[in-house]
């Protein structure tokens, strides 16, 4: 298991780091201050997953993630005090699989990492793509096909739509999706879904505003709708 922290507090990065080592002994850490650094190193170390900071000196967390998705679909958690909606957001727009905000508790930080890994390794190994009426999802690349239209989703997206359709038609409560997701029903996994949903609806609704694919049950979950 290798993980990449791009962090710039060196204090933050090795508390990070001893606490996988004694969680996995055979762990190897890896860490710069840098962003255009953390580019190269997910190029040339291959990290099993990496732990992002947005506030970087020389470069922002957002562009060295929006580099990456330009090569990598290696599990990337942001790890910020940014705690508005609007930087959530951002960041799940250019590609990143979990957000968490500082002062963090390292419990949990340990657990979604250990879930990105195990989510990603599972759609490594399922590369059958999953239909529903018109739509087709590759889970390994992440492809979604409604119509002949082709959409790329990011790794969390791809994750949320892959539960939806293998339980097309019925309702999935925020706790199964948060399990499939993040592998846990964290605190806020409700209003953190609520966020990637409506992420999605504008990449595949035709009037996200009033929605026709993916449904909501009011204080349950979601549903996709079967389509002719």
């Amino acid at each position: 298991m290798k993980v990449l922290i791009v962090e710039d507090n060196p204090e933050i990065s090795t508390a990070i780091g001893v606490s996988m080592q004694i969680r996995w002994q055979d762990a190897q850490i890896i860490t710069t201050h840098l962003g255009e650094r953390g580019v190269e190193m997910v190029e040339t170390e291959k990290p099993d997953v990496v732990i992002l900071d947005l506030g970087l000196p020389d470069i922002s967390g957002y562009e060295v993630l929006k580099r990456i998705r330009l090569f990598s679909l290696v599990p990337v958690l942001i790890l910020t005090v940014r705690s508005e909606e609007d930087d959530i957001v951002k960041g799940l727009e250019y590609g990143a699989d979990d957000y968490m905000v500082k002062p963090f508790r390292k419990l949990e930080l340990l657990s979604r990492v250990q879930a990105l890994m195990r989510r990603y390794a599972s759609f490594q190994e399922s590369d059958e793509p999953v239909v529903c009426g018109p739509l087709s999802l590759n889970p390994v690349s992440g492809q979604l096909v409604i119509s002949n239209r082709e959409i790329k989703l990011t790794n969390t997206e791809r994750r949320i739509v892959h539960h939806l359709m293998r339980n097309c038609g019925h309702v999935v409560t925020y706790a199964s999706l948060a399990e499939a997701v993040w592998g846990a029903d964290y605190p806020d996994a409700a209003n953190s879904l609520k966020v990637y949903v409506r992420r999605l609806r504008e990449k595949i609704e035709e009037d996200p505003g009033n929605p026709k694919m993916i449904l909501t049950t009011s204080g349950i979950g979601y549903y996709l709708a079967k389509q002719d």
